[in-house]
């Protein structure tokens, strides 16, 4: 199974993306900064800086209906935002 997950494409990215050349994936809650930084560069053929990872735990979501309280959990992932190196970058939509 792949570490990465998934990009992260919201609009507060982008922006980053384009003023510090730093990239959003959703990671594998296991997975150290250094089999991020291999993944990457294994993948997108590009040469990473700097890794930083972020973990949000779960949390309650709570649904009022007609027949009552409903309450669900949402589980708990990992965020890594990767620096890379100047001149280089990741086309998703290409991909």
């Amino acid at each position: 199974m792949s570490i990465i997950k998934r990009p992260i494409l919201t609009e507060k990215m982008v922006d980053q993306t384009d003023k510090y050349n730093r990239y959003g994936f959703i990671v594998d809650i296991k997975a150290t900064k250094e089999d991020i930084k291999r993944e990457v560069e294994k993948l997108y053929n590009v040469e990473v800086l700097k890794v930083r990872t972020m973990i949000y735990p779960a949390r309650k979501k709570t649904k009022y209906t007609r027949k009552g309280v409903f309450t669900s959990k949402e589980g708990a992932y990992k965020k890594a935002l990767v620096d890379l190196k100047e001149g280089q970058s990741i086309d998703f939509y290409n991909q």
